[in-house]
């Protein structure tokens, strides 16, 4: 991977859209080490001795892989995605089935490829490309499937736990849907929360299940904050292109049809009263680009508030109370992530408590670490990503007792 850096950039460009330097400086850097992190475990999965109420017993616990995992990734990350699923099932003894997103494929294939360079016997990973309704479903409901873990829509995921509650009650991981909050108390800097903001909603066009694509923020500081806001948008609005050309921050999204369900949002938007302070207006010139888009005078029964949207396209809302905050934040059926701009450090403390999220980023945004877990609460989905935790998912814990009298 870290040879072929830059091919398996451009070929991610090609298919997803994303700035080939966006792919390889970020993507394809943090899936070769997520690899290496993972490959370090290899050796360290550990169960434990227990001790009993009968000197002539004991017992111990083993940590079995699973066995065949079934991975269906997306197609907003492709090769992340694809390093996220498959390093913790090797690094446990599993085999891997992946199935890459339809619109996404040929990245995974390129990797299988490299798999088959680098040595790995065969079976160890296979590849199957192939649409959701067929290759996922056929998966979810096989037999012979142990354990299958996906990453897309809430609605996708209830349909693969149901499959898989029909078929062997096979292990199911879910990383669903997000519609995240990022809360502006009066304390924070300005600045830097303006910046964290932009980067939580137009990073990868907003095609992120993390996107922060609800900012709240105290009515004593909204004007000033969002004038910084309306600035970046028109910053980054700017670095919007080819992406296969330098200094381009944002490329196309998908497809047709998601650029299209976007700007049906946006329409939405503006036809329920939101006011646009960026964007707003369509991409004129080719390619399905989405303009970098601010609602402000939002409320709660507004679509573009309630629903995720996988675009770059924000909702600004106002509090007077950290309370009232909190409430707002945790008002979604969603909860995957959360963020907070504050310098009160009890303030911080006290509201990351009460969010209702998996992820909570302070004075930052949409940062993961290999070592940290990652999952949803709610309808975000079941399970964890990354770190220890993600090792959990693809073992069986095995108890031995023994009267060695």
């Amino acid at each position: 991977m870290e040879r072929d850096a830059q091919t398996l950039a451009e070929l991610e460009a090609l298919d997803n859209g994303k700035p080939v330097s966006v792919a390889r400086d970020a993507d394809i850097a943090d899936s070769a080490a997520c690899l290496r992190y993972f490959a370090g475990w290899a050796d360290k999965i550990t169960g434990q001795t227990i001790q009993v109420d009968d000197p002539k017993k004991f017992a111990y616990t083993k940590h079995e892989p699973v066995g065949v995992c079934a991975q269906i990734i997306p197609w907003n990350y492709p090769i992340m995605m694809w390093a996220w699923k498959t390093a913790p099932a090797l690094a446990t003894g599993c085999t891997v089935i992946m199935k890459p997103s339809e619109l996404t494929p040929i990245t995974a294939l390129k990797l299988c490829e490299l798999m088959v360079e680098a040595g790995f016997p065969p079976g160890v990973l296979n590849c199957v490309p192939s649409t959701g309704p067929v290759g996922g479903a056929a998966l979810s409901a096989h037999e012979d499937v142990d354990k299958i873990a996906f990453t897309g829509s809430t609605a996708t995921g209830r349909k693969i736990l149901e499959a898989a509650a029909k078929s062997n009650l096979k292990k199911v991981t879910l990383e669903l849907g997000g519609k995240s909050a990022h809360l502006i108390f009066p304390s924070a800097d300005l600045d830097q929360a303006a910046k964290h903001a932009a980067l939580g909603i137009f990073y990868n066009m907003g095609q992120d299940c993390t996107a922060g694509s609800r900012v709240y923020v105290h009515s004593s500081i909204y004007d000033k904050f969002v004038s910084k806001l309306v600035e970046n948008a028109k910053d980054f609005d700017s670095k919007v292109g080819d992406p296969f050309q330098d200094g381009v921050e944002g490329g196309p999204l998908v497809s047709e049809g998601q650029r299209d369900k976007v700007w049906g949002y946006i329409e939405s938007g503006i036809n329920e009263g939101a006011k646009v302070l960026a964007g707003g207006t369509k991409w004129n010139g080719k390619g399905w680009y989405v303009k970098p888009t601010l609602f402000g005078d939002v409320n709660a029964s507004m679509k573009i508030v309630r629903e995720e949207i996988f675009g770059p396209v924000l909702s600004i809302g106002k509090f007077e109370t950290e309370e009232e905050a909190i409430e707002l934040a945790n008002a979604s059926t969603y909860g995957l992530a959360a963020g907070i701009q504050s310098n009160d450090h009890r303030q911080i403390i006290r509201v990351s408590s009460a969010l209702q999220a998996g992820t909570v980023w302070v004075n930052q945004y949409n940062l993961l670490h290999h070592n940290i877990p990652f999952g949803g609460y709610k309808a975000s989905g079941i399970g964890r990503e990354l770190g220890s935790y993600a090792l959990n998912e693809y073992t069986n814990v095995k108890a031995v007792h023994w009267d060695f009298s």
